[in-house]
């Protein structure tokens, strides 16, 4: 079994053979094993926008990294459990806890391996690049090339209509390519393999 936390309502992990989907009526923030885990922790306050959202709307529910410990508890069983955790490339949660990948490789990284890898490489209609943080013996390889999207995330771009692309935005945006899922689900699935000497 993988646990596969922090993800969409009928989204799709929901009726994979052998994955327990925790969307937010479960609250992953209360998994506690045993199995290896595939974590999507929200990302919204983590971002570029979340410092300036804060100062136009102000409320604690807006004050960047304020997210329930939602990502801490997602790199938490990452650690404890073995698996993988996945946000945004950028997001200011990699940072605060020493996590700097790098694009196109996996690297080491406090207890496990990171890298940037982009979801368009995996059928994402938008570049989406993604970093993943994996703790299990060396992880598999990825496919990290950087095909440009068809579309864009967030707003149109400031340099003029010409640098535009049609925008995506919501649940679309925010979706897992089911080719992703599932090379995310064989890193779950290989963290519990021991190591090689």
């Amino acid at each position: 079994m993988i646990a596969a936390l922090f993800v969409e309502t009928a989204g799709c992990y929901t009726g994979q053979a052998h994955v327990d989907a925790w969307d937010i009526a479960r609250d992953a923030r209360q998994y506690a094993g045993p199995w290896p885990v595939v974590a999507h922790p929200p990302c919204q306050l983590w971002g570029k926008m979340a410092a300036v959202n804060w100062t136009r709307w102000g409320g604690e529910h807006n004050r960047p990294g304020n997210d329930g410990g939602c990502f801490m508890h997602a790199m938490r069983c990452v650690e404890a459990y073995g698996g993988v955790l996945e946000h945004p490339a950028q997001s200011k949660a990699f940072a605060l806890y020493g996590l700097k990948p790098e694009r196109g490789r996996w690297k080491q990284s406090k207890r496990g391996w990171i890298c940037e890898v982009w979801q368009s490489a995996y059928g994402h209609r938008a570049n989406k690049a993604t970093w993943l943080y994996y703790v299990g013996p060396r992880p598999i390889d990825l496919d990290w090339s950087t095909p440009k999207g068809t579309h864009q995330i967030g707003f149109q771009d400031q340099r003029g209509k010409a640098a535009n692309k049609p925008t995506i935005s919501g649940r679309a945006a925010r979706a897992t390519p089911p080719a992703f899922r599932d090379v995310l689900l064989a890193l779950a699935t290989h963290a519990t393999r021991k190591a090689t000497p």
